[in-house]
């Protein structure tokens, strides 16, 4: 099956109009974990929660950020690709939901990217979900490939990374990122302890960034992008002046905090 063409100054433009989508809408993109995010040279795959229409813009930023040698593809549901075809050309390829067919698609697909050294993006839980809802359902074709991958090449690296949009501080929110460590798949492992794996993989990289986002602690984590803070408008700049007359530094952000370390910059 033909891997699908992604065209380089396509993807040059969309990925700077992703990270001004992230300055201009949230407060920070920041991560923890980042250190993980990296390819063994084998099969790679990276699964996350599904909760927002943000999802397929964080794996563009991260990809662009933290892998940019690689080439990253993903699957997304026919019906919802056909609103944005402009995706087919980033390296977005459509699967039918639901339907024998539609997995035997992405299997084919899946493992054709993966044997030429494609990075693959996957949301196995195949829908929008709240980040706290337990237990995580994935649907089986994320399982069924990486076992695949693994009886092939011998291994299978398998990355989580959990999403949450919380509000803190600021009037916008933050994304917020936890890489989780890698599951690694071998060629003796089943069908069935592999979902295990994987479910447990996700489920405690969300665990885990649920706590940091109850912290509200920014310093806990990397900065991957700046966005924007304090109030905006006439306000704001009513600050700006006043901090000036003062001769003092302006601070833009509701709250003081210390600046956390940055990365991918």
């Amino acid at each position: 099956m033909n891997v699908p063409k992604i065209s380089a100054p396509i993807l040059r433009f969309f990925r700077r109009i992703v990270r001004g989508y992230f300055r201009r809408h949230f407060h920070a993109v920041r991560i923890q974990g980042a250190e993980r995010f990296v390819s063994d040279g084998g099969p790679l795959i990276i699964y996350a929660n599904h909760s927002s229409w943000w999802d397929p813009m964080v794996s563009i930023l991260l990809a662009d950020t933290l892998m940019p040698t690689l080439r990253h593809y993903a699957p997304m549901d026919a019906e919802a690709l056909r609103r944005y075809p402009i995706l087919k050309r980033l390296g977005i390829f459509p699967i039918e939901m639901k339907t024998m067919r539609g997995a035997a698609q992405f299997l084919r697909l899946g493992e054709a990217i993966l044997q030429q050294g494609g990075a693959l993006w996957v949301t196995p839980e195949g829908r929008f979900t709240d980040a706290r809802q337990r237990p995580l359902l994935f649907k089986p074709g994320l399982a069924a490939l990486a076992n695949r991958m693994a009886k092939r090449s011998g291994r299978c690296t398998l990355i989580p990374l959990a999403i949450e949009y919380p509000f803190w501080n600021e009037r916008l929110p933050d994304t917020l990122l936890y890489v989780g460590s890698a599951v690694q798949v071998s060629n003796a492992s089943n069908l069935e302890e592999v979902q295990g794996q994987l479910i447990a993989g996700l489920e405690s990289a969300m665990n885990t960034l649920k706590e940091l986002a109850v912290s509200r602690d920014a310093s806990r984590f990397a900065t991957l992008l700046g966005g924007r803070s304090g109030t905006g408008g006439f306000y704001a700049l009513g600050q700006r002046i006043k901090a000036f007359v003062q001769r003092r530094p302006y601070q833009a952000e509701h709250t003081s905090t210390a600046k956390p370390e940055v990365v991918g910059e």
